[in-house]
């Protein structure tokens, strides 16, 4: 790859983009930083149940609701007297190629498949790539995964091998790149050369995809106990889960029902360093990216991010990652599920919480994926200690990230640190300010999108600004 190149093709980034997905994006903005984010979604034509219907006849969707009885046991015996809620996951493992991300792929594919497209792009080293392949398969597309897979020695994460041999194994064909910034430059590439659709994961296709599992997750857990779950608790990455999910349940009439992100803290880790890429252990589902994307969501691979996770969340949490191979291990000896590591996430996450709640409250854990030999807790500790990183039991307190791994002894060490979302919100703003065109200034539209972007009010925004603009000045 050439400078020229790479100006090149970024240069064509929007008329790629649309020639690639048939969304034109500059038709949604009402100010110089506002979009239409509704009507973006309601031009797809679709609502929850065409895309039911769509996700039906490929077997995706309509998964099991699992309590865990004896994990549910395991946090009230360490917690105070007449707490520990009722925890319970949606085993989104049982879709067709393993989690979740089959719903989004569901959409972006049928939709490929209807505009008349031979192929299907997707840019991910994650399970979104095999979902897409998965689906391309069963539509009868080409599909094209295009991954970050290993650093410059060569060394490659159990976990992205593992979903490399996924996709793989569903036709696809897969790019496998160095840790960097050709990601995006080699997938607008792809999608130049090849005509194919662009299954991003941010697309409104793929967030409408997610609103399903809010609905059957709202409606499953009212048949059970005859009410709304309490808190839901979903793994935080690009935004998407936490979005999609979030809609769902208000779409469902779960309204009161608290909405928690939770991400593996990574902290001092930076994403494309290729010095760092095999010290994470963690491929998603950490504050690599749940804390860039919280605090702009348009860095993404379209224009405008239908993810917006700051938009629909309640609660941040973290937890470590210690603490996450230890409620894998957990799930799979007290409740027989053996489930990958991104889900657990969430699990590590409600364990701790459902301490802090009566008995008679109920918790949702939002997905499961599959597990596999990369996956497995040992493969990713195996990594860990060949790139020096030091693995021990003990405090999960003292773990830090890319140094030590401190697995606990006990499970009353289990515990969550709260993101200060108030500081994500002036992160957000602060972002917000920067994109703006040199002179412009937010209008009324633009202050009334921002107070939706940060869950706040005009006013809040209004002050916020006027801090930033004077510590600026």
């Amino acid at each position: 790859m050439s400078a020229g190149d790479y100006a090149a093709i970024m240069a064509q980034r929007d008329e790629i983009l649309y020639a690639t997905s048939g969304i034109d994006y500059a038709q949604y903005a009402t100010g110089a930083l506002a979009f239409d984010y509704e009507r973006l979604f309601a031009d797809t034509g679709h609502d929850v149940a065409s895309t039911r219907a769509v996700q039906h006849r490929t077997g995706v969707g309509e998964t099991p609701l699992v309590e865990l009885h004896n994990i549910t046991a395991l946090a009230r015996a360490v917690a105070p007297p007449g707490k520990g809620a009722r925890i319970l996951v949606k085993d989104e493992a049982a879709n067709p190629s393993g989690s979740f991300k089959d719903r989004r792929a569901s959409l972006s594919v049928h939709e490929a498949k209807r505009r008349g497209y031979t192929g299907v792009v997707a840019a991910t080293s994650g399970n979104y790539g095999a979902a897409v392949a998965s689906q391309a398969a069963k539509a009868g597309l080409r599909s094209i995964v295009v991954q970050e897979a290993f650093d410059s020695a060569g060394i490659v994460q159990p976990e992205i091998a593992e979903k490399t041999r996924a996709c793989e194994a569903y036709g696809a064909e897969v790019i496998r790149l160095s840790v960097g910034p050709e990601l995006f430059y080699v997938a607008l590439s792809v999608l130049k050369e090849t005509g194919y659709f662009n299954a991003s994961l941010y697309t409104p296709y793929s967030i409408l995809g997610i609103e399903t599992l809010g609905v059957e997750l709202a409606g499953q857990v009212r048949h059970l106990a005859g009410r709304f779950p309490d808190v839901v608790i979903a793994t935080h990455a690009g935004g998407g889960n936490v979005t999609g999910t979030a809609r769902g349940l208000g779409l469902a009439g779960a309204t009161n029902t608290v909405m928690v992100a939770a991400s593996v803290d990574l902290t001092g880790l930076h994403m494309a360093s290729d010095h760092d890429f095999n010290r994470k252990s963690f491929t998603t589902g950490h504050t690599g990216f749940s804390m860039p994307f919280s605090s702009w969501p348009d860095r993404a691979d379209v224009p405008r991010n239908a993810a917006r996770a700051l938009r629909y969340m309640d609660r941040f949490v973290t937890v470590t990652q210690g603490e996450v191979f230890y409620i894998t291990q957990l799930l799979a000896e007290l409740e027989g599920m053996e489930r990958g590591p991104a889900g657990n996430t969430s699990l590590a996450a409600a364990f701790a919480m459902s301490q802090e709640l009566d008995e008679d409250r109920i918790i949702v854990v939002q997905e499961t994926e599959y597990t596999g030999a990369g996956k497995h807790p040992l493969a990713q500790l195996n990594l860990a200690r060949r790139m020096g990183v030091d693995v021990r039991r003990g405090d999960p307190r003292d773990n830090r990230p890319g140094k030590r791994i401190v697995i606990p002894e006990h499970p009353a060490q289990l515990a969550l640190r709260d993101v200060d979302l108030d500081r994500v919100r002036q992160s957000y703003l602060r972002n917000a300010l920067a994109s703006l065109p040199e002179g412009a200034t937010p209008g009324e539209v633009d202050l009334e999108y921002l107070a939706a972007e940060t869950r706040t009010s005009q006013s809040y925004v209004q002050e916020k600004i006027d801090e930033l603009r004077g510590k600026a000045g």
